[in-house]
């Protein structure tokens, strides 16, 4: 008969990490608040997009051609505010 296995009581202690709630980390801003981070931009772009999609009056799909629309918007936008 094999021999029953005892438990071990000398594990070491295992440290449990959890991933911080969503809004309990704040976003990192740029030094400047001229120079616009990527998230930023993205949401820049973002909100510039859906302005496109409302424009053309709600009709689904050309959303991607609506985020590079936008993209070149708010990119050419970036590039004269910082000129300035």
């Amino acid at each position: 008969m094999p021999k029953a296995k005892t438990p071990r009581t000398n594990l070491p202690n295992k440290q449990v990490i959890t991933m911080p709630e969503a809004g309990s980390v704040p976003i990192r801003r740029s030094a400047s608040p001229d120079k616009l981070t990527t998230m930023d931009l993205e949401g820049q772009i973002r909100q510039r997009a859906y302005e496109i999609y409302e424009q053309r009056g709600r009709t689904p799909g050309r959303e991607t051609d609506d985020w590079f629309q936008a993209e070149r918007e708010v990119h050419a936008g970036s590039h004269q505010q910082q000129r300035a």
